[in-house]
């Protein structure tokens, strides 16, 4: 399931047109982990931490230039790239993984120090935002519904059990049959294993949406985010947080 940038579930909009809709707030946020709080009526909430921002943009999609508006915004510190050379022609790279010279020439352009993550956000109201302005946690607030989008933790290679949620087979010793796959179709006819049906296989490490979570907490001066429930991908992993495309009725 991958997220979108749509503000208004309209019934009726097809996914092209839901797509070209615009929305009004969203981050880049990493994950801290999972804790739990007590509201003001003594309920506990199970919340999970994101350290949220502050973004910078970088960079302005227009019309005229681009064909549609756009805001790219960095997030997170990156050491730049240096490779240098000896007398004798040796070369030396220093912070292998670092931001490199095409990158490097894009954010000297916009002024800013240069950045891990770099995202695009169609915002309603890009006009309104300049080149190395930031985008902090208090863009949302208390009680606001987000959709939050990241890479799911991977699981390796695992059999159908884990995977797919298949049933094994009795645990007696007689059995020979316990955590095995199973049939995977009919001999003579049709003589071959449908497309789609479930294995063993790789499992994990796929984009993952988690639509309509609440914001319990925002906290711009920490660059805090805490949200209701969990939240997909690993401790230190990328998090999109966008205004949720869900409709309350």
């Amino acid at each position: 399931m991958r997220g979108s940038v749509m503000l208004r579930g309209v019934s009726g909009m097809n996914g092209r047109e839901r797509m070209k809709t615009k929305m009004k707030k969203a981050i880049l946020a990493k994950k801290v982990g999972m804790t739990q709080i007590f509201d003001e009526n003594g309920i506990l909430i199970p919340v999970t931490v994101l350290e949220a921002g502050p973004c910078v943009v970088t960079q302005l999609k227009t019309v005229e230039n681009d064909g549609y508006e756009a805001i790219q915004v960095g997030f997170g510190e990156k050491k730049e790239k240096v490779v240098t050379k000896d007398k004798g022609g040796n070369k030396s790279v220093a912070h292998r993984h670092g931001v490199n010279k095409p990158e490097m020439g894009h954010f000297k352009k916009a002024g800013v120090d240069p950045k891990e993550f770099v995202r695009e956000f169609r915002f309603e109201n890009c006009s309104e935002y300049e080149i190395g302005a930031e985008i902090k946690a208090d863009i949302f607030e208390v009680g606001d519904k987000v959709d939050v989008t990241a890479i799911s933790k991977g699981k390796g290679f695992q059999g159908a059990i884990k995977r797919l949620g298949q049933h094994r087979g009795p645990m007696k010793h007689g059995s020979k049959f316990h955590r095995h796959q199973g049939s995977n179709g009919a001999t003579s006819s049709p003589s071959r294993v449908f497309k789609g049906k479930g294995m063993p296989g790789h499992m994990g490490a796929v984009q993952v949406t988690v639509k309509n979570l609440e914001v319990v907490r925002a906290d711009a001066e920490k660059n805090l985010l805490l949200i209701k429930g969990a939240v997909p991908g690993p401790k230190k992993g990328l998090i999109t947080i966008k205004e949720t495309s869900k409709v309350s009725k």
